[in-house]
């Protein structure tokens, strides 16, 4: 196969592992009903079924791009995509809720290992400029249409199959993509260096995380000026601490601290973070505001959102084009605004809202706005970085991203809990009570969502310096030597 066929090949196949990464944190959400039904969850212990999936996902990212790094990304890249199918395999099989969430974590630690060794393949695959981007327009599609269509898929599954099919369904993808992988994927070399994995880094920053987002969910519970709460959110404080430190001391450092001098890297980060608390808590919110609310099935749910993925996927294909004539920063803190106007779009729900005046305009708004961001915010936080670090800064924009949708979920959540609450002490808790005072908490929710959304559009403004992407730079990442032998 000629080299430029090569490389388009495996492209389909690394966006096929990450679209099935990018599915499963959106999948469940339809489904929840019917796994707490089925496996006789809590309500508070029903949100670990999502958590125990992003929290994995995002702290050993980082992890996963040092390791890819080490010991050769197509290798790491195949032993991710094998531990997330086997655990997607075991998820479908659980038969009690403890079961369910321990292999929900080991699907994020198999994704946490495929997903930036993916990103890191492709990134010195194709060379910066033109090309490059061409790429990770078609990567920030099927991204950004996979946190969509995994609601579909799981709303089609949930209805006429079964919950357990939401897993299961990644079981022969994961095997195609793992069998297709040695034939359009080039080996690449491992770094000589001998240097550790910072193992104790990516235990601390992950054990950080978790604390943050179990303390800011139970805060409904215990209260914030609860010491447990405060005790918990301290601890998490002092994690993070203690990693920096880590960071700064050992020869093998998870993140370098040294990368963050790269602006554009850093700035696509600080957006990234607010980019994935804004999606994540939208589908979220929407998906529990159609179904509670509104009374729609899991499969009409799911239909309703093929707008907004159809939306993502044209605006993500023509945001390469304008990212080449306008620039990462215009492009960034457009779609930032547009998706933070979609987002303000459904703080005015209501409990007798319509598919077509409620929610279609939001989704076409903040469809365009998650495509257009997508791509630029991936291209500038692997823009000028030096191919040893291609995976560090794949699995930083990565982690980034997942971090901030846990964090999102979790404080919006506790936002839309606390105003419904609110209500409930009110005005009672009758049917219509309790529906009002749910859409009120969702629409509380949406408008702190879309101030943030907003933020992001400022910060992409202000802090990227302006520049074109349509021409490789003088720095640009070598292409992948297809012909070289895996060490």
């Amino acid at each position: 196969m000629p080299d430029t066929s090569r490389k388009w090949a495996a492209l389909v196949f690394l966006c096929a592992a990450q679209f099935m990464v990018v599915l499963d944190v959106s999948i469940v959400n339809v489904a929840l009903p019917s796994i707490q039904r089925g496996l006789h969850f809590s309500e508070q212990n029903l949100l670990w079924v999502l958590n125990a999936y992003t929290l994995l996902f995002g702290g050993f990212l980082m992890l996963g791009g040092r390791v890819a790094d080490k010991l050769g990304r197509r290798r790491v890249f195949m032993a991710g995509v094998a531990l997330f199918s086997a655990a997607s395999l075991l998820c479908g099989l659980a038969t009690s809720s403890g079961w369910l969430v321990v292999a929900r974590a080991f699907q994020g630690l198999g994704a946490a290992i495929a997903s930036p060794a993916a990103l890191s393949i492709l990134t010195v695959t194709f060379t910066e400029g033109r090309e490059r981007n061409t790429a990770l327009s078609i990567w920030g599609a099927i991204a950004g249409a996979g946190g969509a269509f995994g609601v579909l898929l799981g709303g089609i599954l949930t209805q006429e199959i079964g919950w357990s099919w939401i897993f299961y369904v990644n079981v022969p993808i994961g095997a195609l993509v793992i069998l297709a992988t040695p034939f359009v994927l080039a080996p690449s070399t491992p770094e000589e260096e001998q240097r550790g994995f910072d193992i104790p880094g990516a235990v601390t920053v992950t054990a950080s995380l978790v604390l943050l987002v179990f303390g800011l969910v139970k805060s409904t519970n215990w209260g914030w000026a609860s010491p447990r709460t405060i005790g918990v959110l301290v601890a998490s404080a002092v994690l993070m601490a203690v990693f920096v430190m880590i960071e700064r001391r050992t020869q093998a450092p998870l993140v370098p601290l040294s990368i963050f001098r790269n602006r554009s890297l850093t700035v696509s980060n600080v957006v990234a973070v607010i980019l994935g608390a804004s999606i994540f808590s939208m589908f979220y919110f929407l998906s529990l505001y159609m179904q509670q609310v509104l009374g729609y099935s899991a499969l009409r749910t799911g239909i309703g959102y093929l707008s907004i993925a159809g939306a993502i996927i044209v605006a993500a294909g023509i945001a390469q084009t304008l990212v080449a004539r306008f620039g990462v920063r215009l492009v960034l803190a457009t779609g930032m605004l547009l998706a933070a106007g979609g987002i303000l779009y459904f703080s005015q729900i209501s409990v007798n809202g319509t598919y077509l005046g409620t929610l279609l305009p939001g989704f076409m708004l903040a469809g365009v706005g998650l495509g257009l961001s997508f791509v630029p915010v991936t291209i500038g936080a692997v823009s000028g970085v030096p191919p040893q670090e291609a995976g560090v800064a794949s699995g930083l924009i990565n982690t980034t991203q997942q971090v901030g949708g846990a964090l999102g979920v979790a404080v919006l959540s506790t936002i839309a809990i606390s105003v419904t609450t609110h209500f409930a002490v009110s005005h009672g808790h009758g049917r219509a009570a309790a529906l009002t005072g749910l859409t009120h908490g969702f629409s509380a929710a949406f408008y702190v969502g879309a101030v943030v959304a907003g933020i992001g559009a400022v910060v992409a403004l202000l802090g990227l310096v302006q520049s074109r992407s349509s021409e490789p730079s003088s720095d640009a990442l070598p292409v992948l030597e297809l012909a070289h032998d895996e060490a």
